[in-house]
């Protein structure tokens, strides 16, 4: 490293003019590129011509759309200045001229800017690097390319050739029939916004759910679990049909709203408060405002001898164990008495009995003709308990897609692994101690779907 940086030094010493100095960085930023082109599967040569190599990165950084914009606003800028040695010989009219040039040059370069720094941003996640990288690449791209492509501890996550992988592109354009009883997901898309791109989040997600199920939810870190799931309970809308008993998730949300139970992994309970109290204030909440207060206590008490909390009913929150404290904060969400329940880590920070005494009771609430899911990070140690399991994973662009919904014993055979924790394994990717197949799971999917 210090050698590289008694390079540069020695080399920004010789470049005693300001054209010296910008020389310099284009000349580095070109045999970096040259050599970060190499690492990501890229003909080094091309970085020797502008305007392609400007569309590369863009591949490179899986920004291929910005990188389309780069190339051709940087072509308009060397067309303008091409221009400018052509301009008119009369004063009046080339000052007139001159300045439209000026001014087109200016929202060009503005435009292109933009996009670098998009391009920048997206570089900076294939080389697992912070975004402050950004701001040297957009005020020192010369060095910024100089360092990336030499210094061997600057690798790319993934190659060019990797993103255009089939998986990636491929959409089933299939949809999961809509029953009357059941949750029926049909989501299209789910995006977000990041640096003024549109980003997908999750992509081409059906599936339909039978009443009484209890389903395990898998997925490797970034794989859209959370993100799924609140698109399921309508708490972030995606460009999708959610359906649950016949009616509209995201058109009847406010009626609807109460028929789901959602059980984060961290409950915002008062400690202070008695588990009767907050109880109660969960009833008066969730509960209709036809109920009477004699209803709402009587269904509390029901609900405190479903989860074995009746003998603790005027414990405060805070001497709660966490095995009780679990149980509490699914109690809040079931005394609505809901059709689907979603639960996000519900078994974190306790051990394996109490998991499974946990789950025991989430099953006899399935068998209710309720619908349970679950994300849990130790799903093997109460496999035994779930009907069936989807497997979301990632594909090459990053994008959350479905590589496997049905039963459990489905799974095993599909993914041919025994444990559920080897099928995560086997679709994350390498540098994230995977085995990296997700790509090929979900184009297997998709062909089973179609037959």
């Amino acid at each position: 490293m210090s050698t590289v940086i008694n390079f540069l030094t020695t080399v920004f010493l010789r470049a005693s003019s300001d054209q010296g100095f910008f020389l310099v960085l284009g000349v580095l930023y070109t045999i970096g590129l040259w050599k970060i082109f190499t690492k990501c599967g890229i003909k080094g040569w091309w970085a020797l011509i502008p305007c392609a190599r400007e569309e590369l990165l863009g591949r490179a950084a899986n920004r291929a759309e910005e990188g389309r914009v780069a190339a051709v606003t940087q072509g308009i800028s060397i067309l303008v200045e091409f221009i400018k040695l052509f301009s008119p010989d009369d004063p009046a009219s080339a000052g007139r001229f001159t300045i439209f040039l000026n001014i087109m040059d200016i929202v060009v370069s503005l435009v292109f800017l933009m996009y670098c720094i998009r391009i920048y941003i997206g570089l900076a996640e294939n080389f697992g690097r912070k975004k402050i990288w950004v701001l040297l690449w957009t005020f020192a791209d010369g060095i910024a390319a100089f360092l990336w492509g030499f210094l061997k501890k600057y690798q790319p996550q993934w190659t060019v050739k990797e993103l255009s992988s089939e998986a990636a592109d491929f959409f089933s354009g299939s949809k999961a029939s809509v029953m009357d009883q059941g949750l029926t997901v049909n989501l299209e898309e789910r995006t977000a916004t990041e640096a003024f791109k549109k980003k997908y989040l999750l992509r081409d997600i059906h599936m339909y759910i039978q009443p009484g199920h209890m389903v395990l939810l898998l997925g490797g870190s970034g794989a859209g679990k959370t993100t799924f799931l609140n698109a399921v309970n309508g708490y972030e809308k995606a460009k999708a049909e959610v359906m649950l008993n016949g009616s509209n998730m995201y058109k009847e949300y406010s009626q609807m709203k109460y028929d789901i139970g959602f059980v984060p992994q961290l409950d915002l309970m008062r400690g202070s408060d008695s588990v009767y109290r907050t109880l109660i204030d969960a009833a008066t909440l969730r509960l209709p405002k036809s109920f009477t207060r004699a209803e709402r206590q009587a269904r509390v008490e029901e609900v405190m001898k479903i989860f074995g909390l009746t003998p603790v009913k005027d414990n405060l929150v805070s001497k709660l164990s966490g095995g009780q404290r679990k149980r509490l904060s699914i109690a809040m969400e079931f005394i609505s008495n809901p059709s689907l329940f979603i639960l996000d880590e519900p078994d974190s920070g306790l051990d394996g009995v109490m998991a499974r005494e946990l789950f025991q009771q989430l099953r006899q609430i399935a068998d209710q003709g309720k619908i349970i899911i679950v994300i849990t990070h130790t799903p093997d140690r109460v496999i035994d308990l779930f009907d069936d399991v989807i497997v979301l994973a990632k594909d090459m662009k990053r994008t959350g897609r479905l590589a496997f919904f049905g039963p459990i014993e489905e799974a095993r055979t599909f993914f041919g692994k025994e444990k559920m924790e080897e099928i995560v394994k086997s679709i994350n990717r390498e540098e994230e101690g995977g085995e990296g197949r997700a790509d090929e799971f979900i184009l297997k999917y998709a062909e089973v779907q179609h037959g």
